[in-house]
């Protein structure tokens, strides 16, 4: 039988960060300052790991107060009835020497779909208090659409507010658990 090995996310070390277009012609960037993660892996290179990720909307941070208020919303993600974005995956493949290819279930609002994610490993280390580290970089994009995150604005010279498309980028350093 193989030995499972746990990891969690390192907060600290960590971060989520989404990009969206606005008016087409710029990108506004937001983060997500609160979030939880677990890996349990069965082989050293991660391959078919189990990953599970959540996300508190409330810890949305675009520095810009009234439009946090604004996507915590009812128009946007609704963060009163659906405090949390989650993700499940479904498999995880390495496709190059440290890039793999994350599948999985991603829960927005009451809409789950699937996605595609593209990880890159950043490799593993010891901390100064002898904990084991390993780092990724995940990238993906999303129609926010697909999601329920319908809202939409138009400009009086007809321009979209807000980009249809997702972009996602999660630094994750994860912790071995003893």
């Amino acid at each position: 039988m193989a030995t499972i090995t746990k990891w969690s996310i390192d907060q600290m070390h960590s971060e989520v960060q989404f990009k969206v277009k606005h008016l087409v012609i710029s990108t506004v960037s937001g983060f997500f300052k609160s979030f939880e993660g677990s890996v349990e892996t069965e082989n050293d290179d991660f391959s078919d790991a189990k990953i599970e990720f959540s996300i508190d909307i409330d810890s949305l941070d675009t520095t810009q107060t009234q439009r946090d208020e604004h996507l915590k919303s009812a128009e946007f993600f609704d963060a009163a009835t659906y405090p949390h974005i989650k993700f499940k995956s479904t498999s995880f493949t390495k496709t190059g020497d440290d890039e793999y290819a994350l599948k999985g279930d991603l829960t927005i609002k009451d809409v789950t779909k699937p996605v595609t994610l593209s990880v890159e490993y950043g490799g593993s280390a010891g901390d100064f208090y002898g904990n084991i580290k390993a780092g990724f970089e995940i990238t993906g994009k999303i129609n926010r659409k697909e999601f329920g995150l319908t809202w939409d604005g138009v400009t009086e010279a007809g321009s979209i507010v807000v980009g249809e498309d997702i972009k996602l980028t999660i630094n994750a350093q994860l912790t071995k658990q003893a």
